[in-house]
């Protein structure tokens, strides 16, 4: 039986079944029909020299996978602007499934971010539709792709884009009513010339230079012959001294060579002083603060607290400008009157330890917010077949179920309620009969 539970004969399964290694395109198929060949994917795009080789990478890759990871959705509102539905589009599907052929969603969307962190603006282009944008706003969108704007005009944008069927890189001049272009909002934090973030990477490159020229192997000898360099024979001789030292300790298998008793050797590869770490040290934190980031981020051990403070401050801003962006290049007008909407939602139990879990799921439940299939599935758990578990109800009040339906213990609590009422009605005839009969007797 194959997976859908269907009975195959093994003559079908002989002729229909295929493999990678006995495929027989694989022995006609030239490198010539493929296109042009690359060791790295050509359509990531790539960090600058100075700030690959710096903290400010894992920076941009931190708040990429951040980012990406809210869902992002296209919705369907209500009248009070309330998340009712999922519009079945071909946006929703690029920003959820597969962008291209290349990119999931999820990594389109990591892709904007950091190519947004290092340029400072971003461009997202749908690269193809089913009817042409520059025409109409009623198109549907197939294939979404980041681009690096090049040039900028009054009413269009140079982009750099990779182009699949060619395999590299393209420039094209497209309206930007159709392109979406999104800002860094930290850009002055992070893309300014003279930024806290721009100073970093100076700082950490300088950094770099300086142990580079340490470790180079140079020695920084000075050689005191036991005479003066003043005419030009005395100044070749020195020459020759010293290149003759050069080859000995080239040529040396340990590095050793020998010098005149007279002659002296001064070392002058010891450390200097400077406060370039603690400079590094400085912005780093400023950095930090400045982003709603701490170390703590990094390593992956902050709090509940300093986790939410990092989302208000720096996740939310970057995902609400793509978010408004494409509900501004992406949806028309008449889209958006009828309350259509690019949304996105965080995960807020992914912050939550195993025990609060619990305590935050019967809270939710209790409060009737979510159902139990709903935090059931949340937890990775499959949905009960219970039809109480799909009901938005309070299970610590005694309240009739959806199906009309009435448990033993509502009927016997309610028995136990018009018993009381009964036997308080009798009490009061008693009591209303002897006051009677009181009277009667002084009467």
């Amino acid at each position: 039986m194959d997976l859908r539970g269907e009975k195959v004969g093994f003559r079908n399964r002989l002729k229909h079944a295929w493999n990678a290694f006995n495929d027989r395109e694989q022995l006609i198929v030239s490198r010539q029909d493929l296109g042009p060949s690359y060791s790295i994917r050509p359509d990531r795009q790539r960090l600058r020299l100075g700030t690959e080789r710096s903290i400010v990478a894992s920076i941009y890759t931190r708040i990429g996978i951040d980012v990406s990871s809210v869902r992002i959705l296209h919705a369907k509102l209500d009248e009070n602007k309330r998340y009712t539905e999922t519009v079945d589009s071909g946006l929703n599907y690029c920003l959820n499934t597969e962008a291209n052929i290349d990119q999931t969603g999820r990594a389109l969307v990591q892709d904007v971010v950091e190519s947004m962190c290092e340029e400072g603006v971003v461009a997202i282009v749908p690269v193809e539709t089913n009817f042409n944008p520059k025409l109409t706003g009623g198109y549907d969108i197939k294939q979404l792709r980041t681009g690096k704007i090049t040039e900028w005009f009054p009413e269009h944008v140079r982009v750099s884009l990779y182009n699949e069927w060619k395999g590299k890189q393209d420039e094209l001049i497209l309206p930007k009513k159709i392109v979406g272009i999104v800002q860094n909002p930290l850009y002055n934090v992070m893309n300014e010339p003279n930024s806290t973030l721009k100073r970093l990477i100076y700082k950490l490159n300088l950094l770099d230079a300086i142990d580079e020229q340490t470790g180079s192997g140079k020695l920084d000898l000075i050689i005191h012959l036991p005479y003066v360099t003043k005419t030009e024979l005395q100044q070749k001789m020195a020459e020759e001294r010293r290149k003759s030292l050069e080859d000995q300790l080239a040529s040396s298998k340990y590095g050793v060579a020998y010098a005149d008793a007279t002659e002296k050797v001064t070392q002058l590869n010891r450390p200097i002083e400077n406060r370039l770490m603690e400079q590094i040290e400085y912005l780093t934190s400023m950095l930090y603060s400045q982003l709603g980031m701490t170390k703590e981020v990094f390593e992956g051990t902050a709090n509940e607290a300093t986790m939410l403070n990092y989302y208000n401050r720096t996740i939310e801003p970057i995902t609400s400008a793509v978010c408004d962006e494409m509900n501004r290049k992406f949806l028309t007008k008449t889209a958006r009157s009828q309350n259509q909407k690019i949304v996105f939602f965080r995960d807020l139990f992914k912050l939550a330890p195993t025990e609060s879990i619990a305590n935050v799921g019967r809270s939710f439940v209790d409060g009737e917010i979510m159902a139990p299939n709903e935090v059931r599935q949340i937890i990775g758990l499959k949905p009960s077949t219970n039809p109480d578990a799909d009901e938005l109800r309070n299970r610590n009040v005694n309240a009739t179920p959806v199906g009309g339906t009435t448990s033993e213990e509502d009927t016997s609590y309610e028995d136990s309620g018009s018993s009381t009422e009964a036997s308080q009605t009798d009490m009061r005839e008693i009591l209303r009969r002897v006051r009677e009969q009181t009277k009667g007797k002084e009467g």
